[in-house]
């Protein structure tokens, strides 16, 4: 009988990106047990401060790349503005790349991912993919659909950006028109939503997996402003989304840590977007649970077995920081009683993400309001969700 060898457990993890999430890598990193370098743009990136070693270059520049994954074990991310076809390439020349370039593709590329989740009859708004002259093609899908439609870059967008909902037909047509210059361009159905939720998943290198809490999500301009546990939707949507969740972990059969988005509709959950790394939704696992989304990541990628997932408190609520007119008061946002306020290290701008607070509690009321007073005192530019 054939003995499966041990996966091999790896102690230095290198992140391509130094943003927010491989900041909150690096400050994880003592509790997953591993040493974590990032590939940054610049030394004033907000995770070279967190992490052991930076190395400076372009997500898509091999030469960086292989100068990463030289001084470390295995290399993962903290976004999708990379090269696929450069990451086939280290791959086919022994760098452990974890989630794979096959998974990471329905993260980096939309008009990809449309088509796969559409082929395994995994719900999706009605969409056509086209290129540069595929004029007629979005003509007929315009005239299928009872109202103006979402226009999306399939590669480069984040945060609204590569997003856009025109409100007329003529525009419609001239973004598709001019996106698909450089590239897909995806066309769908504009949705109906009665909510938007999103749900983590971590998977090991052994296949295992572990479900966090569907929670609710509340968007601002294309940016997630507030994130609520529990997501306080039907019990039937609830279930669904797991399913949906578990369905989606077997067929992209990603190593880390994997977000889901989910619309919410009068008809059911339908898949918004999928991400192959640790997500907005997920920061109030840092203390609302037993293993943070960015220690599970670490643990994956870095061949351990997961941990379990406990709850710490009954509720939770997330606000991101957003800069506002002018800057808040850090101080001012830690001396409100109860809530824990992640400053990111960036200088303050209007709009840029600067940090996030998280409160909990036993009762629904609370951890909003706290949160929120936080929040405004950190000078947070969006309106209550």
């Amino acid at each position: 009988m054939k003995t499966e060898l041990p996966t091999p457990t790896f102690a230095t993890v290198g992140v391509v990106g130094a943003g927010q999430l491989a900041r909150m890598m690096g400050e994880a990193s003592a509790a997953a047990a591993v040493r974590v370098s990032v590939l940054a743009s610049s030394t004033d990136d907000c995770a070279v401060a967190a992490c052991a070693q930076a190395i400076i270059g372009s997500a898509r520049d091999v030469n960086a790349l292989r100068a990463l994954a030289q001084s470390v074990d295995v290399v993962t991310f903290d976004h999708e503005l990379v090269d696929l076809e450069v990451l086939e390439l280290l791959e086919r020349d022994g760098v452990v790349l974890r989630p794979s370039p096959s998974s990471l593709r329905y993260g980096v590329d939309k008009a990809f991912q449309r088509r796969a989740l559409a082929a395994a009859g995994i719900p999706v708004p009605r969409f056509v993919t086209v290129g540069s002259g595929d004029g007629s093609v979005v003509d007929k899908f315009l005239d299928e659909l009872d109202g103006p439609p979402v226009v999306k870059s399939a590669r480069g967008g984040y945060d609204g950006r590569g997003v856009a909902f025109p409100r007329a037909r003529d525009e419609a047509r001239s973004l598709v028109a001019a996106w698909s210059r450089d590239g897909e361009v995806v066309v769908e159905e504009r949705l109906n939503l009665r909510g938007e939720v999103a749900q983590i998943v971590a998977r090991s290198v052994y296949g295992d997996v572990a479900f966090y809490p569907t929670v609710a999500t509340a968007q601002r301009d294309g940016t997630c402003v507030e994130v609520r546990s529990p997501s306080g939707v039907t019990a039937a949507n609830e279930t669904q989304v797991h399913e949906l969740t578990r369905r989606l972990a077997e067929l992209i059969k990603p190593v880390g840590v994997m977000a889901v988005e989910y619309f919410v509709t009068e008809s059911g959950v339908t898949v918004n977007e999928v991400a192959l790394r640790p997500h907005n939704s997920g920061h109030w696992t840092i203390e609302g649970t037993s293993a943070s989304q960015f220690v599970q990541h670490l643990r994956a990628v870095s061949g351990q077995r997961l941990g379990e997932i406990t709850l710490n408190a009954e509720f939770a609520v997330m606000v991101n920081v957003l800069g506002g007119d002018s800057a808040g008061s850090l101080d001012d946002a830690r001396a409100v009683p109860g809530v824990f306020v992640h400053d990111y290290g960036k200088a303050w701008r209007p709009g840029r993400k600067l940090g996030h607070v998280t409160a909990l509690g036993d009762e629904p009321d609370g951890p909003h309001v706290r949160a929120w007073t936080s929040a405004r005192a950190y000078g947070t530019s969006t309106r209550e969700a």
